[in-house]
């Protein structure tokens, strides 16, 4: 292993050592590389680290994978990327610039490239003699205030922005290399070494960024999941589905400035085939997941959608969550590792450990979607949880909640938060009423059902004939359908009964005089109703109410019981 060059950083610092104006020049360190900023022009060169996933450790190496990232950058940025200089030492020992090496258009073998530059020097005007120490990649200066990253938040960035975009990305997975070593490398093989790699790697964050409970539950969805589709996964290679993608396609990679169509994709992974060669679903879901993260969930959809309608590949859309899962859950290791450099200071630690957590969090979202449309039913008798509960699984399930205490008093014309204390089947709670609340709110769970996204409807559910036309809604939408019951010690739903009647603000009027009679009334839930059911003990935290309750709706049999 080589070590960095004592003048290396001195003398690119140097505005005399460019052929062309440096003015001010700046250094941006990363921990895989220098760069140098150069007024128009930017220098980029390897450092000799080896971090398993990648290595740099010899001169050959870092020349070699210059040149790789030359080549494949240029498919997206054949503008940006300019060439690849050998950086030589004089016999004075004094380093400059040489002349570019000759570009490549297949993967640069390594060879004795460096033996051959170092004996014969660069040519022309600028010829020396010496050894080659060095290899810098240079690239045209991309305008920083262009970056989607920054522009976004402006507000400036149009759908119509994101449609070009995905239309660019989907040109260019069409052009990628595909079969082969690609296909090797990329089948489901290499997702379930990097999947298992992940969970490997991330152990010992477990209860630091990421909680235990949600941990297993991802690590059981991917197992789950893989299994389910592994044929269609073994299927796309053979479509040419898997190809020598960007690898790395997230905002801080895109700028809108540059290019024929005026949009510069850039800094593809070049050193590690594994992580470059993949289901272009996977490719997808990374800047969808990075949209996603960042507040822009509209686009990133949008995203998705027209990227969809430009591949024609439909697919995408089975395979999104699972691979956006995978794509936060990197993320979040990622920036996990942050916490085992002891030089970190405090404040930066908890910076990592709150971020890195978002990325678990969003990952968990994802793993806890249902793959299609469902109509979750929660109900059970007044003070059970049902209300709680449906509103901590709604993220997680990225699902409408439909509340029939607000829906009812809408259609009585009452404020939500205006209490009716009528007795049992009477007044807003009236046969009549209770049908018009039922009907309107499977109405609304209709729609959200064929815009393709889940629906949470929040109600006692106590009688069979209105959970018996929930089923029908869900089965005329093509969509799936479950129960959760909620059920709970009566001496815990009286005391919180007796609290909700000081709470002003709650929509419910359940009150502990009428609980008796809405018990006596209930109709369980019987086997011919067509209908899955959870029943779910609600009187513990409802924090570890909803992880049950996703595991025991999206993996059936994993869940640890609890009613």
């Amino acid at each position: 292993m080589s070590d960095t060059h004592p003048q290396l950083v001195p003398a690119m610092m140097d505005p005399g050592f460019y052929a062309h104006p440096a003015g001010t020049l700046e250094l941006i360190q990363t921990h895989i590389s220098y760069i140098f900023l150069a007024d128009d022009f930017v220098y980029k060169v390897k450092k000799p680290v080896d971090f398993g996933f990648l290595d740099f450790t010899t001169l050959d190496l870092r020349r070699h994978f210059c040149l790789e990232e030359l080549r494949l950058n240029r498919r997206l940025a054949p503008d940006t990327y300019v060439a690849v200089h050998p950086i030589w030492e004089t016999p004075a020992g004094a380093l400059v610039l040489g002349e570019p090496l000759p570009a490549v258009t297949a993967s640069a073998p390594l060879s004795a490239g460096i033996a051959a530059e170092t004996a014969t020097g660069a040519t022309g005007e600028n010829a020396v003699a010496g050894r080659v120490v060095e290899y810098a990649l240079k690239m045209r200066r991309l305008p920083e205030d262009r970056m989607l990253k920054h522009l976004l938040p402006t507000g400036t960035v149009r759908p119509e922005t994101i449609d070009a975009i995905a239309r660019k990305v989907a040109r260019f997975h069409q052009e990628a290399e595909t079969g082969g070593e690609v296909d090797r490398i990329g089948g489901v093989a290499s997702i379930r070494h990097n999947n298992s790699e992940n969970f490997a790697q991330t152990e010992k964050y477990r209860g630091v960024t990421i909680p235990e409970r949600m941990f297993r539950f991802i690590r059981a969805y991917d197992g789950a999941f893989l299994t389910r589709h592994e044929d269609l996964l073994e299927a796309r290679v053979r479509r040419g589905r898997v190809r020598d993608c960007h690898g790395d396609l997230h905002l801080e990679h895109i700028c809108l400035s540059g290019g024929d169509d005026g949009i510069t994709i850039f800094d593809c992974i070049e050193f590690n085939q594994r992580f470059r060669y993949s289901d272009v679903a996977c490719e997808v879901a990374f800047l969808y997941m990075d949209l996603d993260f960042n507040g822009y969930d509209a686009l990133a959809r949008r995203f998705v959608d027209a990227y969809v309608e430009a591949s024609r590949d439909e697919e995408v859309r089975v395979l999104l969550d699972f691979f956006a899962c995978y794509r936060a859950y990197v993320r979040g290791k990622v920036i996990s590792f942050r916490l085992d450099d002891a030089a970190i200071a405090p404040a930066d630690r908890e910076e990592a450990r709150r971020v890195a957590g978002r990325y678990f969090a969003l990952a968990y979202r994802y793993a806890a979607r249902f793959e299609r449309p469902t109509l979750v039913l929660v109900g059970g008798l007044m003070g059970t949880g049902k209300s709680t509960l449906a509103a901590a699984i709604a993220d997680p399930l990225d699902a409408e909640v439909i509340r029939t205490d607000v829906v009812r008093k809408r259609l009585a014309g009452i404020r939500e938060d205006e209490h009716h204390y009528d007795d049992f089947g009477s007044g807003l709670y009236s046969r009549d009423m209770t049908e018009r609340t039922y009907v309107a709110s499977l109405e609304r769970a209709a729609e959200v059902l064929r815009g393709k996204r889940s629906v949470i409807v929040d109600a006692s559910w106590s009688r069979k004939a209105d959970r018996e036309r929930a089923v029908a809604t869900a089965e005329g939408m093509g969509a799936d359908v479950c129960f959760v019951e909620c059920v709970c010690p009566e001496d815990v739903v009286r005391a919180r009964l007796d609290a909700r009647v000081e709470q002003a603000t709650d929509a419910s009027d359940g009150r502990w005089e009428i609980f008796a009679v809405q018990r006596d009334a209930y109709e369980p839930v019987v086997p011919a109703e067509r209908l899955r059911a959870v029943r779910l003990d609600c009187s513990r935290p409802p924090e570890d109410c909803a992880y049950e309750a996703v595991e025991r709706l999206c993996m059936p049999g994993r869940g640890s019981g609890g009613g």
